[in-house]
């Protein structure tokens, strides 16, 4: 049995939205400068960064919910969702750079999660 999803008022999801759209843009535009500094610093040298896999535990929200998280995280440069576990409110990522890990995650949590729980968030433990 589905968990019933927490419906805020329409105001509120229309500020989430635009909230959720400048923050997504300004991910964009960060990581893409942070992507381009590696790929550049690591040079014809070969100096990559150390790429790695990390779980990430994720607010309760619907299937939708973590499938738009999903996006969002892979269109940010340098991230890639390998597995999304809706049961287990869990993404698996891949990081261009591991060393940059607790950055991801808090910036997905600050940045994309609250939008998205407006929307999509249950009240499933």
């Amino acid at each position: 049995m589905t968990a019933p999803r927490v419906r805020l008022p329409a105001m509120h999801r229309a500020a989430a939205t635009a909230l959720l759209a400048w923050r997504f843009v300004r991910a964009l535009v960060v990581a893409g400068v942070q992507t381009a500094w590696l790929i550049v610093r690591a040079g014809p040298r070969g100096n990559a960064p150390a790429t790695g896999f990390i779980r990430v535990p994720v607010a309760p929200m619907s299937p939708q919910g973590m499938a738009a998280l999903a996006c969002l995280v892979s269109l940010t440069p340098g991230t890639s969702v390998i597995d999304v576990d809706a049961d287990a409110h869990a993404l698996v990522l891949h990081l261009l750079d591991e060393r940059s890990a607790e950055a991801v995650v808090t910036g997905l949590r600050r940045d994309f999660e609250p939008a998205l729980i407006a929307w999509f968030g249950t009240d499933a433990p």
